[in-house]
């Protein structure tokens, strides 16, 4: 049985993640196999009851079971002064069924199943690096289940938690084997256009169709990203019209946009809600706005630093960071001016796609990065 004093000895660590590399899997695969689409609530309570019966078997602990909106979210809190704030979610972007085409599998060294990745893979990992710490006082463990969805319903208890909190420790996925050390700002539009509905074979003149509008709209929107400044404005998802004889009289369209910098998400949000009609007796409406803050280089420069030289200590370095298009709650609390340092969780690759898989190999090498970070912070005060 290693002892305490031998875990923080650096490569001892690591070997004893790796003799527990089983249990984790086994960890993993029932996060896996209890499908959590975030839009279902039925799924995601369930995903949530099994994220505490692992979590409790782990830490010797029921965690609180907090439902907003519908919504399942857990909190385990260790007390004490200052402290970390673990931060993940259970919910995924797979709808129930996937388990069918993406099963949950282990082959060359690589684990699969719907959800892995992004991030049931760094919920378990999360969940056993406390777990190891001989004195839990000051950790506190938060798992959402509507992170994907950008938090609607659990944005005030992140930022409630994190506000007392020295650091935050994201255990969302690497960007591959790189923790993630700067985010762009998310912001989500809704365009919706009205124009006048007419026969589109009688009088179609008597009409005012809102698909061109829309046209118009989506044309003039994908001009405001600047690729120098990393800032994307996307149109997505668009519907309009209500059968194929009908000029149409709605249409909308969603909008992703992304940037680095606060004055960027400031720009685009002023030019989208500036948008005017261009066909006389159409009326354009814009909804929404920024979503999420940028997670700057700045928020996770120190926790980086800490988490290089612990590496190395622990004989899995050099470690590397990058910025990254994708947002996560570790935006939020970096908006708010705590510490945070994202991508802490399992190494691999495709999030929310159909090769979504994490590196086996690298599970108890992060899984022991994850418990040194938290055992060095605990307690500290780092503002």
């Amino acid at each position: 049985m290693t002892s305490a004093a031998e875990l923080s000895a650096g490569p001892a660590l690591v070997l004893r993640f790796r003799d527990e590399l089983p249990a984790l899997l086994g960890d993993i695969e029932r996060l896996v196999c209890c499908e959590s689409p975030s839009a279902d609530l039925a799924a995601v309570a369930r995903g949530a009851e099994v994220v505490a019966e692992v979590g409790a078997a782990l830490l010797g602990a029921q965690p609180e079971r907090i439902v907003l909106a519908g919504r399942t979210h857990l909190l385990w809190q260790f007390g004490g002064p200052g402290g970390v704030l673990v931060l993940g979610h259970h919910d995924t972007v797979w709808p129930v069924g996937s388990l069918a085409t993406h099963p949950f599998a282990v082959r060359d060294g690589k684990l699969f199943g719907p959800g892995c990745f992004d991030m049931k893979a760094g919920l378990a990992m999360a969940l056993r690096a406390v777990a190891a710490l001989p004195d839990r006082t000051g950790v506190t463990i938060l798992v959402t289940g509507d992170e994907e969805i950008g938090a609607p319903s659990s944005r005030e208890l992140i930022l409630e938690q994190a506000r007392g909190c020295a650091a935050v420790l994201v255990a969302e996925p690497a960007a591959g084997v790189a923790l993630k050390i700067a985010r762009k700002g998310v912001s989500q539009y809704r365009v919706q256009v009205r124009g006048r509905a007419a026969h589109a074979g009688l009088e179609p003149q008597n009409g005012v169709n809102a698909t061109i509008e829309l046209a118009h709209q989506i044309r003039a929107i994908a001009e405001l990203g600047d690729a120098a400044a990393g800032t994307t404005v996307t149109p997505t998802v668009m519907s309009a019209g209500t059968t194929e004889n009908t000029v149409p009289a709605e249409a909308v369209c969603a909008v992703d946009v992304r940037a680095f910098e606060p004055a960027e998400q400031d720009r685009i949000d002023s030019a989208m809600h500036a948008l005017r009609p261009v066909l006389d007796g159409a009326v354009v409406e814009v909804h929404g706005g920024p979503n999420r803050p940028p997670l700057s280089s700045v928020a996770s420069r120190a926790l980086f630093g800490r988490a290089q030289r612990l590496a190395e200590d622990l004989g899995i370095g050099p470690l590397t960071g990058v910025e990254v298009g994708g947002g996560s709650d570790g935006n939020l609390t970096a908006g708010i001016g705590i510490p945070t340092l994202d991508g802490l969780g399992a190494c691999g690759d495709g999030a929310h796609a159909d090769h979504e898989h994490v590196l086996v190999d690298e599970l108890p090498t992060r899984t022991a990065l994850f418990h040194a970070l938290v055992a060095e912070l605990r307690g500290k005060d780092l503002r």
